[in-house]
């Protein structure tokens, strides 16, 4: 049986009576969902995309779900990035994150548990939220930590606009979808990271190289020595109030256009 947060004071909603075809059927959606963010990484993509990804596979994988949202956050708890399969959805999780700082995924990644309500109306855990999710027409949520070891990265937000439409079946269903969500969207953060690093470090080299240009364009000048040069050239960026960069830029292109106008 799964392990969640109840709505406290409320009868658990019965399970439904399911058929062998409506198992198979709820298995395979799981399956395609799995299949789905498997395949999110290998096309190197930003996080926001893969966040809309694992929103619009979760409502597959999850029954009940009339739309959800997932959600990527920092070391802190701090909400970073979120995306959602519908508007009823973000506005939701606008009040959850923007508004109000109360809500089942806040729950979610602070107990490390997937937190479900059948009727956030009455809901107490969430007085504030619960009440203005329920005057919008949405009663049940199923919201589930994304985790990877024991660090939570993000959560899923499944809405419903019925009451009672999650049941332990949900909860077991998503949380099998929510392990390999995390572990997808935990490597296309670190894949974006990587990119990051790779730009910052190519952009660091092209600096240093046109500063170490123009230090020599000085030296040539002037017959000093590199220190000396580089000491020259960080004074013209004082005087200037310009950046190191670009005053070392200007220096070699000016160079340029002088060797060019000989060259004619």
């Amino acid at each position: 049986m799964a392990d969640y947060d109840a709505q406290p004071g409320r009868k658990a909603p019965p399970e439904p009576e399911l058929s062998e075809a409506q198992l198979e059927a709820d298995d395979v959606d799981l399956l395609a969902g799995l299949t789905g963010v498997a395949g999110i990484v290998s096309g190197a993509r930003p996080v926001s995309e893969v966040l809309e990804d694992i929103a619009t596979f979760a409502v597959q994988a999850i029954p009940g779900a009339d739309g959800a949202g997932a959600t990527f956050v920092s070391e802190e708890l701090r909400v970073v990035s979120w995306s959602v399969t519908a508007t009823f959805v973000r506005d939701i999780d606008t009040v959850q994150y923007e508004v109000l700082g109360e809500g089942p995924c806040i729950t979610c990644m602070e107990s490390r548990r997937p937190a479900m309500s059948g009727s956030l109306g009455s809901d107490r855990r969430w007085p504030h939220f619960g009440g203005r999710v329920a005057r919008m027409g949405v009663h049940s949520v199923l919201a589930l930590p994304l985790m990877v070891g024991e660090q939570v990265i993000g959560a899923i937000n499944s809405y419903a606009y019925e009451k009672d439409s999650f049941a332990t079946h949900a909860v077991d269903l998503g949380s099998q979808f929510a392990g390999p969500a995390a572990v997808s969207l935990y490597n296309a953060q670190l894949l974006a990271g990587a990119r990051e690093r790779t730009k910052q470090l190519q952009r660091a080299l092209v600096t240093r190289a046109v500063i170490d240009q123009a230090v020599g364009i000085i030296r040539a000048r002037t017959g000093v020595i590199s220190e000396e040069g580089f000491e020259r050239l960080t004074r013209m960026s004082q005087t200037a109030n310009t950046k190191l960069f670009v005053v070392a830029e200007q220096l070699v292109e000016e160079a340029v256009r002088r060797a060019r106008a000989r060259r004619r």
